[in-house]
């Protein structure tokens, strides 16, 4: 397995997850079926967890949570870093898509500098 290869698996795996997340803001967020239905019917799962996740967008959780990740990844050396920042980048393309473009922006920034960030070989003095 090559050096570039969990970035490859990233660069096709990343398009997706944004897919899934256009899916959930335009099939449950912004459709005008739920908004009957849930009035009618607001124990349905469905709508608890629309509830929960206009919630989540109104308080910025998700943005926060992404932007919170990038700049402790941004400090954290190696593997746990790049995690991070793997993590990060997870949060941050639903903050985008999801009303929170403004926080998420900044969160997808920082983690992306940290995935692609070469690691330095730490010099110790003599």
């Amino acid at each position: 397995m090559s050096s570039r290869s969990p970035f490859i698996l990233l660069l096709i795996l990343l398009p997706f997850w944004l897919a899934a997340s256009y899916g959930l803001r335009f099939a449950l967020m912004e459709d005008g079926q739920w908004v009957g239905l849930c009035v009618d019917e607001a124990q349905r799962w469905e709508c608890q967890v629309r509830s929960g996740l206009g919630l989540l967008i109104h308080f910025r959780v998700i943005a926060w949570i992404s932007l919170g990740a990038a700049l402790a990844a941004f400090f954290v050396p190696g593997r746990a870093g790049w995690g991070l920042a793997l993590l990060a980048l997870l949060f941050a393309l639903p903050a985008l898509v999801l009303y929170t473009a403004s926080l998420a922006v900044f969160a997808c920034v920082i983690a992306g500098l940290r995935l692609v960030r070469r690691t330095q070989p730490v010099a110790v003095p003599a």
